[in-house]
């Protein structure tokens, strides 16, 4: 049995759901369909549920509910049962024949009752688990006999164990660190109050209730994993949202009696995002699998994975139409011993080896099935990569034995052969020169540089910045740059900069999804230039905020330094113990979560590293999360 990790963590969890799932439907939401996607597999379930039907659902209000011949059901959530969740049981119980429920909720019952506003010298008196007792009583009733049979537990779902230093946390996606704007958003609320001065005034009882509620509800897994790897953790943080998670922590009521048992000793470290997005949006991490979740689409209702396109492994022609045919390959490869060792070997080498490495592993699978395979040596091409990965086509055993791995090849070939990859040098290059800039002359110098890259779509070819795409420049280069001398020049630089990107959005002929939500318009059509300029000032007044987030450090105020290559924030002194997690709030890439297990090591001699994030970055998540997300009221369904 190999050390506890993330990914015991996970699977011992999903133990628990797996053992009460036989024979049942299963409604699962999409932060714990994550979670089972990397921990062990949607496979792993249905062979647990047995039977010849597929019995997965997504938990949402249209789901089609159980007939007459499906009298048990279990629903997997990551959420609080309260609110719209409770609504949306009740609505699927109602309209189906279930005789057993079983409802598992990944927060415990402890956040439950301070969700429902229950003090905590009270909560330490009460027997039992009352707001699980209640719902389960309301289960029975909306099965419509009070003798069926209902049962709600909490197992700590937290985790998307992508490899076994690193793992997310689905629930928390959107979760993502305040900026001094959001001060003034916290003023206004509180009017009778004292007005805060800053971000280092906010503290747990000027946050909203939602916000709190959120990050105990991270905080209850957070204590769970603690208690799974057995260590008593002493709580560090950089930046003021992490600084209120883990004095969370480390005052959460329940983890007072296990940390008393606990016999190992860990340093859990919280780091906000916001003081350097610069490794966010920057394209400086020479990683292949970045490269892969920027380009290839989304895997519908996930964060962290992405769709692999199958078509080229069957009789069908590879267009448009057949795409959606055939169902869409991905990165995780919980249940293939072979394939998570190339996805991990992925996760943590140069773009370069991680190619060469895809080809070997092909060559071998290939050869171990005596497929006619052509050795060549030299670059690794696509074209090359592809006719290896052709030669399972026809041959159904080897197809079915080297599934995974043939996901990762072919998420490889059509990574290397997307137009945005070519534009990912682009992008190096023109950053690489604003470094040079940034450290030779003035912000106002460095924007009348971009000026001439945003051009209105009629004037744009593919070699151009999308709006999207200028954004994540104009990030880079404030995130980067920090503290700056506001002067008449740079009023002026940012006033035409302004103007130039209002002119791009209203010119669009169709708004992208994030260009709909920063603009509150759904069409081109409705947007105006003065709607547009507006827009426009108030991503100007985030950028200041990004430019100023290390103003109020002592230590890590630079992450840039002149003549050299990019810095990403360091990290606070470790403590000695042996184990160090580091949870980056608001995302983490790749290549940064290499780097950490790479560096502490080198450090600290001995010392193991678990880096957790609220989810996996691409530099188009950025202007997302900080331009078109509530950061202040997260919506939890009440």
């Amino acid at each position: 049995m190999s050390a506890p990790g993330v990914l015991s963590f996970t699977q011992q969890g999903w133990e628990q759901v797996l053992a009460k799932v036989k024979w049942a439907l299963v409604y699962l939401d999409a932060a714990c369909a994550e979670s089972l996607h990397w921990g062990c597999g949607s496979t792993r379930l249905l062979e647990a549920v047995g039977g010849p039907a597929c019995h997965l659902r997504e938990f949402e209000p249209a789901a089609v509910g159980g007939g007459a011949e499906q009298p048990k059901a279990v629903f997997v959530l990551s959420c609080l049962l309260k609110g719209r969740t409770v609504e949306t049981l009740r609505d699927i119980i109602c309209r189906s024949h279930f005789q057993y429920c079983v409802v598992v909720t990944a927060v415990n019952h402890a956040v439950h009752l301070t969700a429902n506003h229950v003090p905590a010298a009270a909560a330490a008196e009460l027997e039992g688990q009352p707001v699980f007792e209640q719902l389960e009583e309301k289960l029975c009733e909306w099965m419509g006999n009070m003798n069926y049979t209902a049962e709600v537990l909490h197992v700590p779902l937290l985790l998307a164990p992508v490899a076994p230093h690193l793992a997310l946390t689905p629930a928390f996606a959107s979760l993502f660190p305040l900026l001094p704007q959001d001060v003034h958003l916290l003023n206004s609320a509180r009017p009778d109050k004292r007005r805060l001065g800053s971000l280092t005034e906010v503290d747990a009882t000027t946050l909203p209730p939602e916000l709190l509620l959120q990050i105990r509800c991270l905080v209850s897994g957070l204590s769970s994993l603690c208690e799974h790897l057995g260590v008593r953790e002493e709580c560090f943080a950089v930046g003021s949202l992490s600084r209120i998670i883990a004095a969370d922590l480390a005052n959460y009521g329940p983890a007072k009696n296990r940390r008393k048992t606990a016999t190992g000793r860990a340093s859990v470290v919280f780091v906000d995002r916001s003081l350097d997005l610069t490794g966010a949006v920057g394209h400086h991490g020479d990683n292949l699998v970045e490269k892969i979740i920027s380009v290839l689409p989304q895997l519908p209702g996930h964060t962290n994975d992405v769709m692999v396109n199958m078509v080229e492994l069957t009789a069908l022609q590879n267009e448009e139409k057949n795409q959606s045919m055939v169902a869409p390959g991905c990165l995780a490869q919980s249940n293939d011993p072979a394939a998570r060792a190339l996805w991990e070997a992925l996760l943590s080498t140069k773009h370069k080896e991680a190619v060469m490495e895809v080809r070997r592993h092909l060559v071998e699978a290939a050869s171990r099935e005596n497929l006619p395979i052509k050795m060549s040596m030299g670059r690794a091409t696509p074209g090359q990569l592809m006719s290896y990965i052709q030669l399972f086509k026809n041959n159904i055993k080897a197809l079915v034995n080297h599934c995974g791995l043939l996901q990762l090849g072919l998420a490889t070939v059509q990574t290397l052969k997307h137009p945005q990859t070519a534009k990912w040098d682009n992008f190096l290059a023109f950053e690489r020169l604003l470094l040079q800039s940034i450290g030779e002359s003035t912000m106002s110098v460095v924007l009348n540089q971009l000026l001439p890259m945003i051009k209105p779509l009629d004037q744009r070819t593919n070699d151009d910045y999308s709006p999207e795409e200028l954004l994540i420049l104009l990030i880079y280069i404030y995130s980067v740059s920090g503290e700056f001398t506001v002067d008449k020049n740079l009023g002026e630089a940012e006033e035409k900069v302004k103007k130039a990107l209002a002119q791009v959005f209203c010119e669009e002929s169709e708004l992208s999804p994030l260009l709909q939500k920063i603009t509150g318009c759904d069409s081109s059509i409705k947007l105006t230039f003065h709607k547009s300029k507006i827009t426009a000032d108030e991503l100007f007044a985030s950028l200041r905020d990004i430019a100023g987030a290390r103003n109020l450090m002592k230590q890590f105020k630079s992450v840039y330094v002149p003549g050299n290559h990019t810095h990403q924030v360091s990290r606070p002194h470790p403590s000695d113990h042996p184990l160090l997690i580091l949870f980056v709030v608001g995302g983490v890439t790749v290549s940064e979560a290499k780097m950490i297990k790479d560096l502490v090591p080198s450090l600290q001699p001995g010392t193991q590293v678990i880096v957790l994030s609220t989810r996996l970055l691409k530099p188009l998540n950025i202007p997302e999360l900080l331009f078109a997300t509530d950061r202040l009221h997260p919506d939890l369904g009440f």
